[in-house]
């Protein structure tokens, strides 16, 4: 039965919209009946678990296991983390929902749970970021390196992600040690938050809530992205961008007029 915990309906976009734990269990149920070679696959990753944590503990794991780590041990270790913090899990939840809501290539629930990889690396990272906390930093960079190898995105496990958050296609996606993430950001792929400089001081950005990153964006430096700002593609940022701003260009500079909303409706057209 679904998760007493997640059985309440919520309102998105101002439509009433089951939770996203009983939607991925009807529709596994419904994916194993539809084709049968994945049954097993689907009642092992989803259908036999209770809650949408234990869903997700079992399907890092399984990515991320190997002869280094079986994944019977790196699941223990990331249901210790969402025990200890439950906020990891409400977070992945809102990062599925961003993705079904942003993404028109998510037909399903269950496609970005199983194999979109901007999805997983970010639950990835997010038991990392709770062994860095918990200063158990060799264990910590290990999830980091297996991120990497696995879906070809680099966080570094230091640096904190807010909720809500998107990678599009995700590849390439390198985010550095001091750099930061606010709520509801969306990121396609290539893009850099990266320091300047040598100093083991603040050297990475500092990205608002609700900021939409461009395909190949490098945004270097111990500088700010304000909330609901814009960065184009192929941008280089190299000084603070004021909140709802659009910039553009190598250097960035800001253009046309402010932005709206963007991260959430995926708006790359400069006016």
């Amino acid at each position: 039965m679904p998760d007493s915990r997640s059985s309440a309906l919520t309102l998105v976009g101002g439509v009433v919209s089951t939770p996203v734990w009983p939607r991925l269990r009807v529709e596994a149920k419904q994916a194993a009946e539809n084709e049968p070679a994945l049954a097993s696959y689907l009642n092992a990753t989803v259908l036999n678990h209770e809650a949408f944590s234990d869903a997700l503990c079992y399907q890092l794991a399984q990515k991320m296991g190997g002869p280094d780590m079986n994944a019977l041990l790196i699941r223990e270790i990331c249901e210790q983390a969402h025990a200890s913090d439950p906020a990891i899990a409400a977070a992945g939840e809102r990062d599925l929902q961003a993705v079904l809501d942003r993404d028109p290539a998510a037909r399903s629930t269950i496609q970005p749970f199983l194999f979109f990889k901007g999805f997983l690396a970010l639950q990835t990272h997010r038991v990392a970021h709770w062994l860095w906390g918990q200063g158990r930093e060799t264990l910590a960079f290990f999830f980091q390196s297996r991120t990497s190898e696995l879906y070809g995105v680099d966080i570094h496990p230091a640096a904190p992600m807010g909720a809500g958050i998107m990678f599009d296609h995700a590849t390439g996606i390198v985010i550095g040690e001091t750099a930061s993430v606010g709520d509801d950001c969306s990121f396609l792929h290539s893009v850099t938050l990266g320091g300047t400089g040598k100093s083991n001081a603040d050297r990475h950005p500092k990205i608002g809530r609700g900021v939409l990153l461009g395909a190949g964006a490098k945004v270097l430096g111990a500088i700010t992205v304000g909330d609901a700002a814009r960065v184009a593609a192929g941008s280089v940022v190299l000084n603070d961008v004021p909140p709802q701003c659009t910039v553009a260009g190598v250097p960035a500079r800001p253009v046309g007029g402010p932005c709206c909303e963007a991260a959430s409706n995926m708006d790359q057209v400069i006016d």
